[in-house]
């Protein structure tokens, strides 16, 4: 459902994403890992059709998101780790909205809108204006509006942002669910406990690069370390760091190649 395809998107003399190509199949579980300053937002926002890549490209169920923007944006739904809202709306009025741009009909907004407001506890806020709910309720409710209209893909920056534990186990509950059910989820994350839990495949990224990719037992392997995900985190991303420092950042691609 996803392609990224040598992607590489600079900004200046930066190369904020450097040659990165990835499938995540239907229905996959995909956490993306990094240090600050990475690229996973970069990578995210050129997947979310949000700003060009300076080459290679990104596909959303078979649709390229810069040539084929409509169709590949009918099929993903995107959430940012400080989602933007129309903040003079109510959160219902803006879960209709959000309905009627994919042309969903009335009924079928009121259905499935009943039915995730009562899911993510929003019964309380859903005729409140929303510039006057907290950061933790204006993340359900973009998460909620993102869901509406059953997208085949979601791709969500930092989902936990704000959240409490107990809406932080519903999110992490709904997206599991429709991922078991056939939604690929593609999350990037500073959370390592949420990747460990969550993810079929994680990938981390390191200065631009996707320096490795696999299931957690693939990546301890690789990293060669023992026990919990943060150390094998830690053990990838000092490797890349000893790499560049050898060879220089021109010279690097062999790991990113075997990712």
């Amino acid at each position: 459902m996803i392609e990224l395809i040598h992607l590489i998107k600079k900004f200046g003399d930066l190369t904020a994403v450097n040659d990165i190509s990835l499938t995540v199949p239907r229905g996959e579980f995909f956490a993306v890992l990094g240090p600050n300053a990475a690229g996973k937002t970069t990578t995210i926002k050129i997947l979310s059709g949000l700003i060009k890549p300076t080459s290679g490209c990104a596909r959303v169920g078979g649709f390229d998101v810069q040539t084929h923007p409509l169709e590949a944006r009918r099929k993903l739904a995107y959430v940012p780790d400080f989602p933007f809202l129309y903040d003079k709306l109510t959160a219902w009025e803006f879960f209709r909205f959000t309905g009627q741009l994919f042309q969903m009909h009335d009924e079928r907004i009121e259905i499935v809108g009943r039915e995730l407001i009562t899911r993510f506890n929003l019964e309380p806020f859903v005729n409140k204006p929303i510039e006057g709910l907290s950061h933790g309720t204006r993340q359900r409710v973009a998460i909620v509006s993102a869901l509406l209209h059953d997208p085949e893909v979601f791709v969500i920056d930092e989902p936990m942002v704000g959240l409490d534990p107990h809406h932080a186990r519903v999110v992490k509950d709904v997206l599991k669910e429709r991922s078991l059910a056939g939604m690929t989820v593609f999350l990037s994350t500073h959370q390592l406990s949420v990747a460990e839990e969550m993810a079929d495949r994680i990938g981390i990224i390191h200065q631009g690069r996707l320096i490795a990719v696999g299931t957690r037992e693939e990546l301890r392997r690789q990293s060669g370390a023992s026990g919990a995900l943060e150390q094998t985190f830690l053990a990838l991303t000092a490797q890349e760091a000893n790499l560049v420092e050898e060879k220089g950042p021109d010279k690097l691609s062999a790991l990113g190649r075997k990712a």
